[in-house]
């Protein structure tokens, strides 16, 4: 019963965090100093950046509908936003322009997805015993 519990949890939390992969463009309009690096980056960079989450969000959407199958693809998002995360927070502290809202933002957005599915993963994915 637990495991069935913890798929649809991981269900939900894949959907939500597509839906967030989506609307990063939008979220970095609203609240740019915690979603868009500013400082030498460019408009290149950050449409890249919303190009490969928005891609990452509908691939997440997709294999929300059946976890066990896509266990590489959730574990590309954990590692992968980690990996994100640690880079940004290392960033903040040696851009010299005013990228602290990251710390806010961003970065532990990005903790948080790794997180979640870090937890829910092998628990929704185990063999029911």
């Amino acid at each position: 019963m637990t495991t069935i519990r913890n798929e649809r949890l991981l269900k939900t939390a894949m959907i939500a965090f597509g839906i967030v992969f989506c609307f990063v463009y939008p979220l970095a309009l609203v609240w740019p100093s915690g979603w868009m690096w500013h400082g030498g980056h460019g408009a290149y960079y950050f449409v890249m950046i919303c190009g490969i989450y928005a891609t990452l969000g509908v691939f997440l959407i997709l294999a929300s509908r059946n976890p066990g199958a896509h266990t590489s693809l959730i574990s590309f998002t954990i590692w992968s936003s980690v990996v994100h995360a640690l880079i940004m927070a290392v960033q903040v502290f040696h851009d010299g322009q005013n990228e602290w809202g990251h710390l806010l933002g961003d970065v532990p957005a990005l903790l948080l997805v790794a997180a979640v599915l870090g937890y829910l993963m092998p628990a929704a994915v185990k063999p029911a015993t």
